[in-house]
Order: C-alpha cells, then structure tokens, then sequence
C-alpha cells in the first residue's frame, strides 16, 4: 500500500535531511490507553475537517491481526465466503462470456449465409447469378452430398455423368434444363432426367431454408440479448463480493510510521493484536479571490491551473482485541491500545495533485484493484461492435443504414465532395487556436515551473494549509482533555 505522504515528496522532491518526506508544517499525537477505540477519533477528524468545507477523501485503509487474535479468524471467515461466492459467480461469468462468443460466430454465419439469399433475389443479373452459385455450392456439400453414391459430386466423378455437376450450376429453372437438352445440346436424356428432380429439389430446399435461416438468425439474436444481459448482471453481482474480499484482505504496511516501522515485531502469532492504518487527505481550492492581499494584486485573474492546500491526516493504531458478547448475544470486539495521529500539511497545484492521485492509483492495481474494476471490460470491449450490431440497432434501423450507405455511393461514387476538400485543405486559416489539447501528466518532468501569479497562490495555499492544520491539531486537543496553548505556536 503506497504511503501518500512518501508519493507527494517523489512528486514536489522534497525530503528532510534524513531523507523522510517533508511537509510545510508537521503535528503528531501520539497516547496509549486500555480503552483507546480508534472509531471515535477517525470520525472526529472526518467530521471536523469536513465541517471546515474542506473535501475530505481516504487514501488508504488497511489492517493486519496477529495469527492467534480472534479478529484475524473473524475476518478470516469472512474473506473466504466472499471469495467463495465470488469465485461462483465468476465462473457462471466465464461460461456466459464462451456463450455470447458463440452465438457471435453463429449470427456472423447466418448473416453471411443471409446475404447470399439476398444477392439470389436481386433484380442485378451478376448479383443474382453470384448469389445462386453461391447457394448451390452450399446444397451440394451439406445436403446432396448425404445421398453417397447417389449424390451429384459422386455421380460426375464416378458413373459417367462428367457434365451433371456443370449443367445443375448453370440451370436455374426446368426450361434451362430442357434447353440445354435440345438437339446438339450439353447434356443427354440420361443427364436431364437426373438433374429435373435434382433442381426441383434445390429451389424448394432454397425457399425453405431461407425462411429456417431468418427465423434461427432472429432467434439467436434474441438469446445474445439476454445473454449480454446475464453478463452485465454476473458483473455487478460480483464486483462487491470481490471488492469486498479484497478489503478484507491483510496487506501489510509501509514502514513509515512511529507504530508501522516495527510492525514485525509488534506482531506476535500468539497475541491478540491488530494494527491499522488510515490516512485521509483533504483539499481546498485556492483562487485569486480567497484573501484581500490577493484580491488587491490580481483581481479575478485565472491561472490555467488550479491550486489547493493540501491537509494529509494519518491515523495508525496498534491495540489488543478482547471478544465479547453484546446484548443481543452476538460477538463483538472490544478495542484498546496505542494510537498515532499524524498531520501534514502541502501546496499543490492541479498537475501535481492529478499526478499524485494517478501514482497511488496504479499502487492500487498492482495489489489486483484492476480485476474489480475490469471484471468483465476486456471480453465485452473485444464484442463491442458485435453486440451493438446484433443488439442495439433494430433491423428496420440498419437497413435504412444501409439504403442510405447505398444511396450515397451511388450519387457520388468516389465519395469526395470537392467543395470538403477545399474547405479541409485550408480550415487551418480559420482556426482561433484557442482549442487546446491538455497535456497528459504522466512523470514529474511534465509539470512545468509556477509563473509568478501560480507563486502567489501556492504561497497563500501553503498559509491556508498550515492554518487549517493547526487547527484541526489544537482543537482537537482542547476538545478531548489535552494540553495546549491558548497561543497558535510553532
């Protein structure tokens, strides 16, 4: 888990004299006692920074409980049920998945199929003539081809009938085949009393196959529907289970903490120990407007990037557990021991915010956030064009599609407008140049240096953080009973 503390110094490379990471200003509580809960203490904090109207998010939250505690066979029983019912639902996931790449490959097949019944019944001769060979071929090797000896591929090759095969492609109706069996004809009688029933044959088998064809073609439409449907459903009935077994999960700490930096040892298998480590960080925006020194100097002038004062609350905690039962006779765990609590304070403008953000984001899916979030993404993006073709347009809608298509290519066949052309070739004349593409952050070396307005406001972030800081850390104090001075002190 990446310490947000240590991630803002890589960005802003800022570091103390013993290379820990440094802040504007820095506060730390630290006190034990046997009846310490950790609970009341984050959401004071939450609440009061929040009440500040200061946007509060949490960083990280993780825990670790000794082998022999009660809590790490509580937690244990838990994660393992939400893998369990995970994993079931995962693979009803994967077996959906093999289903709708099927029906995929099968709607492709029909609609190929489909097409060559389309091109049989055009009025364009070549298309008509292109599609019937088509057709065919297809009831020559998959239906006739079932007879054995009796089929026409067998016939031509085997017992003489060298010009059936030839004669059965090229006829389309019996009076192509009494022609071709005139006087000095292509074919004999013995060839033409074959072939009459053979094509009788084809044309009723051709009817009737393109009507099964249409109506499986729907169907499996159909079925892919309701099948993308159970996947999206699989997916969001998964991701809480996994989400939730991830949580649940005990990864270790980061060794930068007072508590953490000896959580080896603190940690005894026979012990009923558990640590925890919570961080939240708040920002405020920083405009021109925000105080009247600023105000005076720059009006209502806009930097192109944002500033904020950055508060970074860390809580870690070390305590023993004692199960006990509650008045509605179920278990419950009582807490009591050592706490931390850290506080910092940072300037930073938008670029380094975002750049801060994306480093602990990918920290995230190197622990396997990645399988949360993308459960499914990957098959369905593969599918996308598939499914939105099989699903989403109605038939109605991509034959006027295609009429359209059609009807386009046919009044300009070339499909180039010269007037477009012209327009495309010189629009860099009327471009403002106002229309800029941000730039990605993606290293520290992208972040370009503050200007001097940027200067001021990062001054005045620093101020506003440090302020506010200190008096989440006082009055925090004065509010639970501590020491502290009626004075603002460094």
């Amino acid at each position: 888990m990446a310490d947000v503390r240590e991630v803002i110094a890589q960005v802003k490379k800022e570091y103390s004299e013993g290379g820990k990471p440094k802040s504007l200003k820095s506060y730390k509580i630290t006190y034990d006692s046997d009846s310490n809960q950790l609970e009341p203490i984050y959401y004071w904090i939450l609440d009061f920074i929040q009440d500040m109207g200061i946007k509060v998010e949490k960083i990280t939250d993780n825990f670790m409980s000794s082998p022999g505690s009660g809590h790490f066979a509580d937690m244990g029983q838990r994660a393992t049920a939400m893998q369990q019912q995970a994993t079931k639902i995962l693979g009803d996931t994967n077996v959906v998945i093999k289903s709708i790449i099927q029906l995929v490959y099968d709607l492709k097949e029909y609609e190929m199929r489909l097409e060559h019944y389309t091109r049989a019944s055009s009025k364009d001769l070549k298309e008509k003539e292109e599609g019937m060979l088509a057709i065919k071929n297809i009831w020559l090797d998959q239906v006739d081809l079932k007879r054995g000896r009796g089929s026409i591929h067998q016939m031509a090759a085997e017992m003489g009938f060298t010009t059936l095969r030839e004669a059965f492609l090229i006829a389309n109706t019996t009076d192509d085949v009494n022609k071709m069996a005139e006087k000095n004809g292509v074919i004999n009688d013995s060839v033409k009393r074959v072939l009459i029933p053979r094509l009788s044959e084809f044309l009723i088998w051709k009817d009737m196959s393109e009507k099964e064809m249409k109506k499986r073609f729907e169907i499996e439409k159909s079925y892919l529907k309701s099948q993308v449907e159970s996947l999206k459903m699989y997916t969001k009935w998964a991701r809480p289970y996994l989400k939730a077994a991830k949580e649940l999960g005990m990864n270790g700490f980061s060794n930068k903490g007072l508590l953490t930096s000896g959580s080896s040892a603190a940690i005894v298998n026979a012990f009923s120990t558990t640590m925890f480590e919570l961080t939240l960080m708040g920002n405020k925006e920083i405009k021109t407007t925000s105080s009247d020194i600023l105000k005076k100097r720059f009006g209502s002038y806009e930097t192109k990037r944002k500033y904020y004062s950055i508060l970074i609350v860390t809580l870690n905690y070390r305590g023993a557990l004692a199960q006990k039962v509650t008045q509605k006779g179920d278990y419950a765990f009582g807490f009591g021991g050592r706490v931390e609590v850290t506080f910092d304070s940072y300037a930073l403008n938008s670029d380094e915010l975002e750049l801060i953000k994306k480093k602990l984001s990918d920290a995230d899916l190197d622990d396997g956030l990645s399988l949360i979030e993308s459960n499914t993404q990957v098959a369905l993006d593969q599918l996308k064009e598939d499914i939105e073709k099989y699903c989403l347009k109605s038939d109605a809608e991509v034959k006027r599609e295609e009429e359209k298509k059609k009807k386009k290519e046919e009044k300009n066949p070339d499909n180039t407008n010269p007037l477009s052309a012209l327009w495309d070739l010189f629009s860099f004349k009327f471009d403002s140049g106002d229309k800029k593409v941000k730039k990605e952050i993606a290293d520290v070396k992208d972040i370009e240096k503050d200007s001097f307005v940027e200067k001021a406001l990062r001054q005045e972030a620093g101020s506003s953080a440090k302020g506010s800081l200190y008096a989440v850390y006082d009055i925090y104090k004065k509010a639970h009973g501590m020491a502290s001075s009626p004075e603002k002190f460094d």
